[in-house]
């Protein structure tokens, strides 16, 4: 069965870029909206009427809500047919997911909106917890005789460890040096044609940590939750 999916965020580089990896790699359709576009609104009017208040918000057949960006990986994972059966390798994946998930915050916020002595402190006041988690990660991957964290092929758990770990040579490319392990998963993912072409062709962020801005359809656009 075909749904029409449209998947409803703002003009920054967070929690949309998994699942639209996820979208790219399984081939499935989606519309990407800005949020003033879908709703038609200035999101501080529309806020109070969004499920727990926040995006990205995927809309699935113009009347089913489904908020969290990890809800909406394991949606996409069902629909496409890849989601992990096996119950323990699936318990695995989830941690992964989750202790990946955790990095949002501060990273992406620093990234996507601090700037000059703000983004200095921000960065240096996370990077002790940073590379403990990125220690983490690479133990956990190394444990495993697979390509990625739980398979040879990735899941989801993959693709929002991916997204945190490339925001992260925003902050400071040389973090993920001290990780061979986790640089080798970066290549990897990268390597896959469909994600490298949407990596190649997605809006890119410039500016970061001076006025950072997204470049939308070759017009730079500050980061925020409104239009410009």
């Amino acid at each position: 069965m075909t749904h029409k999916l449209e998947l409803i965020y703002f003009k920054m580089r967070a929690l949309a870029e998994a699942p639209r990896l996820l979208f790219h790699y399984t081939n499935i359709e989606y519309e990407d909206l800005m949020s003033w576009d879908y709703y038609e609104k200035e999101w501080s009017d529309v806020k109070p009427s969004i499920p727990f208040k926040q995006l990205p918000m995927l809309i699935v057949d113009k009347k089913h809500e489904i908020c969290q960006s990890m809800a909406i990986m394991t949606f996409i994972e069902n629909l496409a047919g890849i989601n992990i059966t096996d119950p323990i390798l699936n318990a695995k994946a989830n941690a992964i997911m989750q202790s990946a998930q955790e990095l949002f915050m501060p990273l992406n916020p620093t990234v996507n909106f601090a700037t000059g002595e703000k983004f200095k402190k921000k960065k240096n006041d996370m990077m002790s917890f940073l590379l403990s988690r990125f220690e983490d990660l690479e133990k956990v991957i190394k444990e495993n005789d697979k390509k990625f964290f739980i398979l040879d092929e990735p899941r989801a758990c993959d693709f929002v460890t991916f997204h945190h770990l490339d925001l992260s040579k925003m902050l400071d490319p040389t973090i993920i040096k001290k990780f061979p392990r986790l640089e080798k998963f970066l290549e990897d993912m990268m390597s896959i044609e469909s994600i490298k072409s949407y990596l190649e062709n997605r809006p890119k962020l410039i500016d970061v940590s001076v006025e950072p801005k997204l470049v939308i359809d070759g017009i730079p656009h500050p980061t925020g939750v409104k239009k410009t």
